[in-house]
């Protein structure tokens, strides 16, 4: 499976496919008893994408027998033992991909010319994504966050590390000498080295940066480098540089935890203020239509929010169970609309908007 969602992924799905991407979406759960009956829905969801591709007349038998085996190769990749909230499984003709989602997400399948990828939209959006950059005078690591987890980041330039062993017994006597070590200037092109990999690195994919080290390593890298004086926080933590992901992710939350309570209250008073110039909206009906015209600045929903509901010309309305023509994903529809038109969409916690139907925004006219 693939464990990082990134704007420049997300574009790659969208692309164009040949006839047909089939997309298998898949509400799943992480514990018993609900996950007994995920293998049934996964093997019955992968019978009807099957049986589809052999009753469309629009697909060639090579092209049936190649999307086959990719839906079987998908299956063998599949660990519904570390499952989260939703699977959702992509085949076309020479690729299939995996993706694990904490989102949960409606069962589906479509065969198009485009992956489904408004549930991935949804979740990149509502993880809370970071970089963590851990120095220290022989290794420097950096860690891809969420909520759920840290993964170092072992692509590029990253890690970095340097023998602090030196032929001289001067420079021998100060190893294990922290004020020392971050006074060579070894040292200090080590941290420059550094903070050029960073960023390029934020260039091409911004996320917010926190830098963890020893005090002296978080002063040093703030006088040789960029990168630190623009990072969302230092957290003073040493050890950290061979320490395990759960080491790592228990130094940096604290942090994170309070950017997330900023955010939100900062997207609260933007809220407040776009009501006293009459540039809000509110509840899923007026939202849809706000992001249907383009009109949407700044779009603020409930982190667990769903709801199922029919359009019906201009508007939406509740649908009755059963409904044939119901869409029990429009609020993926609109946060995925929202960023395709540059909105900025931040997810707030269960009942933060509860005078405003879970769901509101800032409209730019």
């Amino acid at each position: 499976m693939h464990p990082v969602l990134s704007p420049a992924v997300l574009a790659r799905l969208r692309k164009p496919r040949p006839y047909p991407a089939v997309s298998i979406v898949l509400p799943t759960h992480r514990r018993e008893p609900d996950n007994a009956q995920d293998p049934i829905r996964l093997r019955n969801l992968l019978a009807e994408a099957k049986e589809r591709l052999a009753a469309d007349p629009a697909v060639t038998r090579e092209r049936r027998t190649d999307v086959i085996g990719q839906l079987d190769g998908a299956l063998k990749e599949i660990d519904l033992a570390h499952a989260e909230d939703g699977l959702v499984i992509f085949a076309a003709p020479g690729e299939h991909e995996v993706w694990s989602l904490g989102r949960t997400v409606p069962a589906r399948v479509v065969l198009s010319d485009t992956f489904l990828t408004r549930n991935l939209v949804a979740a990149h959006a509502a993880e809370p994504s970071f970089w963590a950059l851990v120095i220290s005078a022989d290794r420097i690591s950096l860690w891809s966050g969420g909520a759920e987890h840290v993964t170092e980041h072992r692509t590029g330039d990253f890690p970095l590390t340097r023998d602090l062993e030196a032929p001289d017994s001067e420079r021998k006597e100060q190893i294990g000498d922290l004020p020392s070590t971050f006074r060579d200037e070894q040292t200090r092109q080590f941290l420059r080295t550094a903070d050029t990999a960073v960023e390029h690195l934020l260039a091409s994919a911004p996320r917010p940066l926190y830098v963890l080290g020893e005090a002296a390593a978080l002063s040093l890298l703030d006088e040789v480098g960029t990168v630190a004086r623009h990072a969302t926080a230092h957290i003073p933590h040493g050890g950290l540089s061979r320490a395990s992901a759960e080491a790592v992710r228990a130094a940096v939350l604290p942090a994170v935890a309070a950017q997330a309570r900023q955010e939100v209250d900062a997207v609260l008073a933007d809220l407040t203020d776009a009501q006293g110039r009459q540039k809000f909206a509110a509840g899923i009906d007026e939202v849809w239509q706000c992001v249907s015209e383009g009109r949407v600045r700044i779009l603020a929903v409930e982190e667990h929010y769903r709801e199922t509901v029919r359009a019906t010309g201009d508007h939406l309305v509740p649908a009755e169970p059963g409904d044939p023509d119901s869409r029990d994903d429009m609020v993926d529809e609109i946060v995925e609309q929202a960023l395709e038109t540059d909105a900025r969409v931040t997810f707030v916690p269960d009942d933060t908007l509860a005078g405003m139907g879970r769901i509101a925004c800032v409209l730019r006219y």
